[in-house]
């Protein structure tokens, strides 16, 4: 019998490993957040990472206006110039988005859950928590399967 290491992994965590190594591209210095989207037959559409949007100076560059402002997380979004991993991977994706399972380093805020209703994204599948949950309050209520995977098994690949 082959030993557990040699073991074949589920389909969720193989893309949410790949969800973290995406993550390391991000030029936010708060936090790195990765996201992949994926059609209902596993093959990968898009991934996104967070970050300003193209032509503008990154905050690993100029410094974090929210960090200069005193701004808690998850509260005045607006304020940051940055676009969110789950943005990113949707307008990579398009209209392959539509029916497919969006993975996330972390539960979608509420305007990138909205966006994922928008985009018919049929299933939700997330690590970390946000300091605001109402994002996947409106996943939920709008019948989108949501999986939050145990951010443990997670912990090694996480600390890079």
């Amino acid at each position: 019998m082959a030993e557990d290491h040699n073991r074949r992994i589920s389909k969720d965590r193989y893309f949410m490993n790949i969800a973290i190594e995406v993550s390391r591209r991000s030029t936010c210095t708060r936090r790195q957040i990765g996201a992949l989207i994926v059609s209902d037959v596993g093959e990968i559409k898009s991934t996104g990472y967070n970050g300003n949007p193209r032509g503008l100076p990154h905050c690993e560059e100029m410094g974090c206006i929210r960090d200069k402002m005193n701004i808690p997380s998850g509260t005045r979004l607006e304020t940051c110039t940055a676009v969110h991993a789950e943005q990113n991977a949707l307008m990579q994706a398009g209209t392959n988005a539509r029916s497919s399972t969006l993975y996330s380093t972390i539960v979608p805020c509420p305007i990138c859950a909205r966006m994922i209703l928008n985009a018919q994204v049929s299933r939700v599948v997330y690590i970390g928590d946000y300091s605001d949950l109402s994002g996947l309050e409106l996943l939920e209520q709008a019948g989108v399967a949501v999986t939050r995977m145990d951010a443990k098994e997670f912990e090694e690949r996480l600390s890079r």
